[in-house]
């Protein structure tokens, strides 16, 4: 026999690769912080012994949970502003509220507290768009998830930086320090086609060649910014970023509420990514991503969160259940998107539009051990006749009972391992004294 790290034995398997599948009574075998076999338990059982056994009878085990967009610290921000328009919610709350707050301690902090919701309900990597994303990056490390850093680069300075070149300076740093590091990656994060200029996106596009890096941009995400488009530019910010290079194979286009016939056709040619974030979409009324669509013409979509203060939760499973109702609802077909295209699109589409599904987003030997453990033994949960759809359909992120990244365990028996969780609730709640002292 085989000595190996790990073995789960588990009641199913959603391995996600083969397409639809699910296991029954199957064992995921671990060594090394790598997926080495998928078998039946009485296989796994003949052929390995493990250092640590776990016996999962309620337990669907899947890939570990990938959340393609958000701003994590802005969790320190959850409900400050709600039931305003993108606009208002952005201009007369959102960004004074940042301009006053957001500081090095501000974005750890609030990364933190993040980490902890997301961990707590499956998902093991996460892409940020924020500022200090050094901070972020160190939170993760330090958190064991896997991470994607957008450094943002706007015209207008921030507490960050004074502009463009700073933004660029600080975030190629960055992406230099943790080059080759096995969970942290730097991308490219130009904010919207509005809020920075045609050459410093070209600049953008040469250095992301150059350095063989992704690009996530907020794109087409409501009405008013493609009309704005279209009034100075004469054409759609979808076609702009075409000509400017903007879209290719590593570009992650987020929220694309606002899609035309011509621009699915741009995302077909250019290969690019979209980033759908069902919930926050709806809570700002910024449209509907006809997802339905995007598929059917083979585009790659994957699923965010967006931030806390939009959203305002992080759990992955409440985003695939809206997506899942979303797309039928928006296409008129109840099968346009089932449960097992919801949980690809929270899994294995995310890593591929992060670039990393040769490493994670599937239950596949060769793979990272990125996976999660989600029991269905509650009430709520029964009876169970298609696991994949209970797990897109009823209310499951509280039932995540593990978390594993590279086979290190970060969340047991709900029981987060890398995280103090007192002392990120004790630090919420002072910012919270901050923020609602300074707002009397």
């Amino acid at each position: 026999m085989t000595t190996v790290d790990l073995i789960v034995h588990a009641r199913w398997i959603i391995p996600i690769v083969p397409a639809c599948q699910v296991l029954e009574h199957a064992s995921l075998v671990v060594d090394g912080g790598g997926i080495v076999a998928v078998l039946p338990q009485h296989e796994a059982r003949q052929r390995y012994q493990a250092r640590r056994t776990l016996q999962l009878d309620d337990h669907v085990l899947l890939p570990g949970l990938i959340n393609a967009h958000g701003h994590a610290a802005m969790t320190l921000l959850r409900g400050f502003a709600d039931d305003h328009p993108l606009e208002t919610w952005l201009n007369e709350h959102i960004w004074p509220a940042e301009k006053q707050w957001v500081a090095a301690d501000f974005v750890r902090d609030g990364t933190e507290l993040a980490m902890a919701e997301m961990i707590r309900s499956g998902t093991t990597c996460f892409s940020d768009m924020y500022f200090f994303p050094e901070q972020i990056v160190q939170a993760a490390a330090g958190a064991g998830m896997r991470c994607q850093a957008a450094f943002p680069v706007m015209d207008f300075p921030t507490a960050w930086g004074d502009g463009p070149q700073t933004y660029l300076d600080k975030g190629l740093a960055l992406a230099e320090q943790y080059r080759g590091d096995a969970r942290i990656r730097v991308a490219f994060g130009p904010h919207a086609p509005y809020t920075v200029s045609p050459r410093w996106l070209e600049r953008i596009v040469a250095l992301a060649h150059e350095r063989t890096m992704p690009i996530q941009i907020h794109l087409h995400e409501t009405a008013s910014e493609v009309r704005a488009s279209l009034q100075e530019h004469g054409k759609r910010p979808m076609q702009r970023m075409m000509e400017l290079g903007v879209l290719g194979p590593a570009t992650q286009c987020v929220h694309m509420t606002q899609l035309d016939d011509g621009d699915i056709a741009l995302l077909q040619q250019s290969g690019a990514n979209v980033v759908h974030c069902p919930e926050s979409n709806l809570k700002l009324a910024s449209g509907f991503c006809p997802v339905g669509q995007l598929l059917q013409a083979g585009v790659n979509v994957a699923l965010g969160t967006d931030g806390a203060a939009s959203n305002n939760d992080l759990d992955l499973f409440g985003e695939m259940k809206a997506a899942a109702l979303l797309a039928k609802a928006v296409a008129g077909d109840a099968a346009v998107l089932d449960a097992h295209a919801a949980l690809r699109m929270a899994t294995l589409n995310g890593a591929r539009a992060l670039g990393i599904d040769a490493l994670v987003g599937s239950l596949e030997a060769g793979k990272r051990a990125d996976f999660i453990a989600v029991s269905l033994a509650d009430l709520a949960q029964q009876p169970v006749y298609r696991p994949a759809s209970q797990l897109v359909y009823t209310a499951v992120g509280h039932c995540v009972t593990h978390v594993w990244v590279d086979g290190q365990c970060l969340l047991d028996q709900r029981s987060l391992q890398t995280i103090d969780e007192e002392a990120v609730r004790q630090r919420t709640r002072q910012w919270r004294q901050r923020v609602v002292a300074a707002d009397r």
